[in-house]
Formats: C-alpha cells, sequence, structure tokens
C-alpha cells in the first residue's frame, strides 16, 4: 500500500470512528462538551423564554378591553358625571382606561393639553409593554456572537491538542476537536433565532396593542367635541 492509499485509509477510520462517536453521544454530552461558553448561552435561554411567556401575558392582559366602555363613557359625560366616568375609567384598570382617565381628569382645558396629556399616558402605557423587550433584541443579536466565540476558543484548543500529540496526531484528535467546539455556534444560533422570532411576535402584538390606543384616543377625543344631546 502506498504512503497516500494509507494515509487515506487512516482518515476513512477516523472518520467513521468519530461518526460512530458523535452517534452514540447523548444531546446533554453534546451540551457538557460546550465548556463554559454554554453557561451563559443557557442563562440567556432562560431569560429569554421567562420574558416572552410574562409579556406575553402581560400583553394579552392589556388587549382585553369592555365593548362597552367607550358607550358608558359617552354617556356619563354627556349627563355631566365626570366623576363616575373617572370611577369607571379606575375600575377597568387597562391601558386604555387610563388614557381615559388622564383625558377626563383635563377636561375644562384646551382640547390640545387634553390630547398631549392622553397622548403622554399613551407613551407610558407602550414603554411598559415593551419592558424586556431589549432583552430579547440583544439575546437574538449577541447569543450566536457568544457561541461563535466559543467555536474559535474550541479550535484553538483543538489544533493545540494535534500539535501537542505530535507524531501520534491524527484525523482523530482534530476531528473530534472541530465538532465539540462547533456545539456552541449550534446553541448560540438556537438560543439567538428563539430570542429573534419571540421578539418580533411581541412587536407585532404590542403594535395591535398600540392601534387600539389610538383609536381609543381618537374616539375620546371625538366625543368631547360631539355635542351632548
Amino acid at each position: 500500500m502506498t504512503p497516500l492509499n494509507l494515509i487515506l485509509a487512516q482518515a476513512t477510520t477516523a472518520a467513521k470512528d468519530a461518526a460512530t462517536t458523535v452517534a452514540n453521544e447523548s444531546l446533554w454530552d453534546l451540551v457538557l462538551k460546550g465548556g463554559w461558553i454554554m453557561i451563559p448561552l443557557a442563562l440567556l435561554a432562560i431569560v429569554s423564554i421567562y420574558v416572552f411567556f410574562e409579556r406575553t401575558f402581560a400583553i394579552s392582559s392589556a388587549s382585553r378591553e369592555d365593548k362597552d366602555f367607550m358607550q358608558k363613557i359617552k354617556n356619563f359625560i354627556h349627563e355631566g358625571k365626570i366623576d363616575e366616568a373617572r370611577k369607571l375609567c379606575q375600575e377597568t384598570n387597562t391601558p386604555s382606561s387610563r388614557m381615559i382617565e388622564k383625558g377626563l381628569s383635563r377636561i375644562g382645558r384646551p382640547m390640545n393639553d387634553v390630547l398631549v396629556a392622553v397622548e403622554n399616558v399613551g407613551n407610558i402605557e407602550i414603554s411598559k409593554l415593551e419592558k424586556g423587550f431589549s432583552w430579547l433584541a440583544t439575546t437574538a443579536a449577541g447569543a450566536p456572537m457568544i457561541g461563535f466565540l466559543g467555536t474559535v476558543t474550541g479550535m484553538v484548543q483543538a489544533f493545540m491538542a494535534l500539535a501537542g500529540a505530535g507524531s501520534s496526531a491524527n484525523v482523530t484528535v482534530l476531528s473530534q476537536g472541530i465538532y465539540e467546539a462547533l456545539v456552541t455556534t449550534v446553541a448560540g444560533l438556537i438560543v439567538g433565532i428563539i430570542a429573534m422570532f419571540a421578539y418580533n411576535f411581541l412587536s407585532s402584538r404590542v403594535k395591535k396593542v398600540m392601534n387600539k390606543l389610538e383609536n381609543s384616543t381618537m374616539e375620546f377625543m371625538d366625543l368631547l367635541n360631539e355635542p351632548a344631546k
């Protein structure tokens, strides 16, 4: 057998052995071989999942509205029962009701002042709903980079092990080190993709709430300009 054929045979055998080793390893074994980089990635994943579910419930709660709410407010205003209208807003306790309550507290002032007060409350409510979004955005961008960092450091260690093996170095030493290093990249991409989809999903939900608040603002301002029957 020629030296070239001998090298190819050794490489083929090493590749088969490495493939068999990978196939026999569990997911947890691969996670452990990712090294310390997997710890920050796991923390990012846990916090992102928590933020996603917590914000989902918060946004769902903010989206719920009483269909008769604005009609009740309209009746109270036309009857001059401003205090009753404000009490109803406090009992309803939604972003829209808090906006309307602020507008009711400004009745008697110029319409522009009322509009500014309502819009300010609306902006505050939207900011509350977007709490934690910066974390998801940072995770979506940062997790793949952290994973790539783990791969680079793992590759350095793999080549150092290959160089340290000296004459006994073979493809198995290098291939095993490389696939272990790539585990962090896979983990980083998974965490980043989850965070990205979570961020986009929640952003779309907040936009729907924002549209409802804008409609409530317009309806309230039209109500103030509407003559009493």
